[in-house]
């Protein structure tokens, strides 16, 4: 079985950039791990509609965000 790297490094914005001249390739996942692009859109949409404290509130956000 191949691994289609090109398709891989499309789900991940970040390695679409350069560094040096090259494409960025990402190995310090110890420090960090990047993010797909539907993690990005997923947190996005929460940050933008929902972003609350969960198990903190009888409010609606607070409801929505633990649910």
């Amino acid at each position: 079985m191949s691994i289609d790297t090109a398709r891989l490094r499309e789900d991940f914005p970040i390695l679409g950039r350069e560094v040096n001249g090259r494409p960025l390739v990402y190995l310090d996942n110890a420090a960090t791990t990047q993010k797909p692009r539907a993690v990005i859109d997923a947190l996005t949409h929460y940050y933008e509609t929902q972003n609350a404290n969960i198990h903190r509130g009888i409010h609606t956000l607070a409801v929505e965000a633990t649910d």
